[in-house]
């Protein structure tokens, strides 16, 4: 489509939200549903197969869950519900789901590790995830090779693990890119972590970093 051209399967549902992944789509509709289409190999269309979807698809698996935020990675999918509760779905590799496995899910799953903590805002990259809490602190997991979890190495991690470099800070937004991280603190400022490669950082560099670094170049 060259033009933007509406979604006419939609019509008469209110969308509140949107978010592109590399090959599927979600919206979210303003009485809580989730909607999936696109390419659905390993399961992150969320309706318990791997068809493609040509036309918007309500995910039945979370009837009963009323969504608040949706997010599409390269090949997995995350919602958080009206609780504070996240779930995950699609491709299992490098730890993604946050499950502490590797296993696809070709429906939505709680994310039990995030349990009795109230999630705020999650945000997917490529393959790795953030989500922050109401306390203000950020947890991540999946793929970590280029630093973006955070932790200060390269590991990935199956289940999500609270950034401590960010202890005693209030993180109040998180955003994951491919391959980075970046998150702003009650002060107003900004910080980033992960591949650097292309000055993405915003560090005057093209070197990764491990760990959150604040970007000095916005103090003020």
């Amino acid at each position: 489509q060259l033009l933007p051209k509406k979604i006419e399967a939609f019509d008469g549902r209110r969308a509140v939200a949107v978010s592109a992944g590399a090959y599927h789509s979600l919206a979210l509709a303003a009485d809580g549903a989730v909607w999936s289409w696109g390419r659905g190999g390993s399961g992150k269309l969320g309706h318990g197969d791997q068809q493609d979807q040509l036309l918007p698809k309500k995910i039945e698996a979370l009837a009963g869950q009323r969504a608040v935020a949706v997010s599409a990675g390269e090949a997995h999918s995350i919602a958080r519900t009206a609780d504070g509760s996240v779930w995950s779905w699609g491709v299992g590799g490098r730890g993604r789901l946050g499950h502490g496995d590797e296993q696809d899910q070709l429906l939505p799953k709680k994310v039990e590790a995030l349990a009795g903590r109230r999630v705020v805002a999650v945000s997917v990259g490529e393959r790795h995830n953030l989500a922050l809490t109401a306390d203000g602190a950020v947890w991540s997991w999946g793929f970590g090779f280029y630093g973006q979890l955070g932790h200060g190495d390269t590991q990935d991690q199956p289940l999500p693990k609270e950034i401590v470099a960010f202890a005693g800070r209030h993180v109040v937004a998180v955003s994951a890119g491919e391959i980075d991280s970046f998150a702003i603190t009650a002060d107003g400022s900004l910080w980033s972590w992960g591949n650097g490669g292309f000055g993405e950082l915003g560090h005057g560099d093209a070197q990764n970093q491990l760990l959150p670094k604040k970007i000095e170049a916005l103090a003020g």
